[in-house]
């Protein structure tokens, strides 16, 4: 499930094939065989099999926690400047004290509602980005998630 056809709180996660299933079915399977050559033939190769095991799955979570990260602050970016441009004067100053949870919630609101949805979420102190969602009534896909 690449990119859903149709995105809503429900369903917008996006899993890639090729990350989500063979990289990790095949680290589990390696896992697995590390395990069986620890056990049944420990030597100093099965160790350093099992060391860069742990170095390639160590790079595989990392490679993904970076590019969630750098996603992250792109949100930021992007959700200040949309903000920028369509809230009235006297809500801009709220932008920078919104966290990071709460614009990447936010950035699923039509320009049409975020004004609105944005003064809710400030007003009743709603801070996690999973309660924003499902709030949303007209959502604005986003295909270039990582």
């Amino acid at each position: 499930m690449d990119s859903p056809a149709t995105q809503d709180h429900k369903g917008h996660a996006r899993y890639v094939a090729g990350y989500h299933y063979v990289l990790f079915g095949l680290l589990i399977a390696n896992t697995l065989y590390v395990i069986y050559l620890l056990v049944t033939a420990f030597s100093v190769a099965s160790v350093f099999t099992a060391v860069s095991l742990a170095a390639l799955i160590l790079t595989a979570f990392y490679a993904r926690e970076f590019a969630l990260r750098d996603q992250d602050r792109i949100i930021r970016l992007e959700e200040r400047l949309r903000m920028g441009r369509l809230f009235p004067h006297e809500l801009k100053p709220s932008i920078e004290s919104l966290t990071t949870s709460q614009l990447i919630g936010l950035r699923f609101a039509s320009d049409a509602e975020l004004v609105e949805l944005t003064r809710k979420v400030i007003a009743e102190g709603i801070n996690d980005g999973k309660e924003i969602k499902p709030l949303i009534k007209t959502w604005r896909p986003d295909y270039h998630r990582v």
